[in-house]
């Protein structure tokens, strides 16, 4: 995996959290998305976020992340969150639509 991105998954009951960090771009979703597929895969949460907290740059990857994360779930009653978004990102995000699939939540050190 690229050097300016990395994601920790952590594991508490029914729930699968990701914390991405750096940079979400074409060079590294695949990593990035590989990762996060393994946890839902092999823990099938009732509940998946994607904690968006420690993501320096995004492009249009960083949407691809998202929806291919829904359409690996969407199928099995779990919830999914996209947490801790900047204000520009949480923007792209509603401009996607993903707030129909995900509940998106900006980061809460953030003015608005």
């Amino acid at each position: 995996m690229n050097s300016d991105s990395s994601v920790e998954i952590v594991t508490q009951g029914k729930t699968v959290t990701a914390y991405l960090k750096g940079e979400i771009d074409h060079h590294n979703a695949g990593a990035l998305r590989q990762r996060i597929d393994e946890a839902v895969t092999h823990r099938q949460p009732e509940i998946l976020s994607l904690d968006f907290a420690g993501v320096s740059f995004m492009d249009s990857s960083g949407i691809g992340l998202v929806m291919g994360r829904y359409r690996l779930i969407e199928n099995t009653g779990c919830q999914f969150y996209i947490t801790n978004l900047s204000p520009h990102a949480y923007k792209v995000m509603q401009l996607a639509g993903l707030e129909k699939i995900a509940m998106l939540k900006k980061r809460k050190d953030e003015r608005k």
